[in-house]
């Protein structure tokens, strides 16, 4: 063999055995990769329907539980901020309300005396006496509409709902409840009429005697000075004006009154919308029937009704320009007509007379006045009032329990 035959063999050979070689080192270095990979990681294995996760994962999901729980506890907290921020601004606004109306109540009282002043009429002794009265708060004053020929019906009522004396003082002191009997004047001023009433007022002391010349056509110019001038003498809560032949549970329409002291512009009464009477000679014939069409709009019955003391300040602050109809029901509801009025419609203020009343009273649902519909107040008052106040009374002692 020659030397140049002999070298290629050789590099040949050598060849053959690198590439043996080489493959070795392949399969070695995969085998190698593979077993290190294994005992790296642990590849998750489902035993009995459940997964087991990696140390990695675990400590993420862990993290992310943490973050979640970290941002509701934030947010609970901001909640709870801002809703205390908005129950002191809600406080805040029911304070600058009342705050409102009391300034436009005492505006009132100042524009009605100064027109008083100016006009030169009379300033009665309750109007002298406000002054030192004006920073008392009440919580609500009932006027009793009565007539020079009522006096019968005003010793039934002293007799029976209305305490007297020293229990009427009490009354005002403890409870802040002021009771007045409400009538104007005789068309002759100083007149037998007048001077009958200020023999009784003298006797009792429970008259409001009002700028106003008695007559049942002007019921409705009496209501609207009623109003006036009560808000004008006792800074009260509510304001009622309740017939004199009317039961009346003094206790029972204080909680009444109570339950709607929050809200503002309130007109409770028994709610009604008769029939408009457009023919002469019947009762309660409406000469301007043809304002109101076949029915009138919802109104309070005339026997007995509250407002709030805003209502009554508007009533003060507005009476020269308030149209009066012949029915001092419907003139009230009309004056409310277009404002923002809240109308609670309370059966309770409207009970009939024994056994009504007193089957109500049995079942715990005691009324808060009671008459005969079909008398406008209780048939033969003078007579019956007694019997009514018997059944259908609350007792003495519920007015001197009661919390307003």
């Amino acid at each position: 063999m020659s030397l140049k035959s002999k070298g290629v063999a050789e590099r040949t050979s050598r060849s053959a055995v690198s590439q043996k070689w080489s493959l070795l080192l392949c399969l070695g270095s995969f085998c190698a990769g593979m077993l290190f990979t294994t005992r790296m990681w642990i590849i998750p294995e489902i035993k009995g329907g459940i997964t087991r996760t990696t140390t990695v994962e675990a400590e993420k999901l862990k993290l992310v539980s943490e973050g979640c729980i970290t941002k509701f506890l934030q947010q609970k907290l901001v909640s709870k901020d801002i809703f205390g921020k908005v129950s002191k601004t809600h406080h805040a606004i029911q304070t600058l309300d009342n705050t409102i109306s009391n300034l436009e109540m005492e505006l009132a009282a100042a524009k009605a005396a100064q027109e008083s002043i100016l006009s030169g009429a009379p300033i009665s002794e309750e109007i002298k006496k406000s002054d030192s009265t004006r920073k008392r708060k009440y919580f609500m004053v009932i006027g009793i509409n009565t007539a020079f020929s009522s006096r019968k019906r005003r010793d039934s009522v002293r007799a029976t709902w209305m305490p007297q004396g020293e229990k009427r003082g009490k009354l005002e002191e403890e409870k802040g409840i002021i009771i007045r009997f409400v009538i104007g004047h005789g068309a002759t001023v100083g007149g037998i009429l007048d001077r009958a009433i200020e023999a009784e007022d003298k006797k009792h002391g429970d008259f409001l005697r009002l700028d106003h010349i008695e007559g049942y056509l002007e019921l409705s110019a009496k209501t609207k000075t009623y109003f006036a001038t009560a808000v004008n003498l006792w800074d009260a809560e509510y304001y009622i004006k309740v017939d004199d032949d009317v039961h009346v549970n003094i206790a029972t329409l204080g909680e009444t009154l109570a339950r709607h002291r929050k809200k503002p512009r309130i007109y409770i009464g028994c709610m009604k919308s008769g029939p408009v009477l457009s023919r002469k000679g019947v009762r309660y014939h409406e000469p301007e029937y043809w304002k109101f069409g076949d029915k009138y709009f919802r109104h309070a019955t005339g026997q007995i009704y509250a407002i709030s003391k805003d209502l009554a300040t508007y009533i003060s602050v507005n009476q020269h320009v308030l149209h009066k109809y012949t029915n001092e029901d419907v003139s009230l509801g009309a004056w409310f007509i277009g404002l923002d009025v809240q109308h609670i419609d309370d059966r309770r203020l409207c009970c009939g007379t024994p056994p009504d009343c007193e089957w109500k009273a049995q079942a715990g649902n005691i009324c808060v006045a009671s008459f005969d519909w079909t008398c406008s107040g209780i048939c033969r008052s003078v007579d019956r009032i007694k019997e009514v106040h018997r059944h259908c009374g609350e007792g003495e002692n519920a007015l001197w329990k009661a919390a307003f």
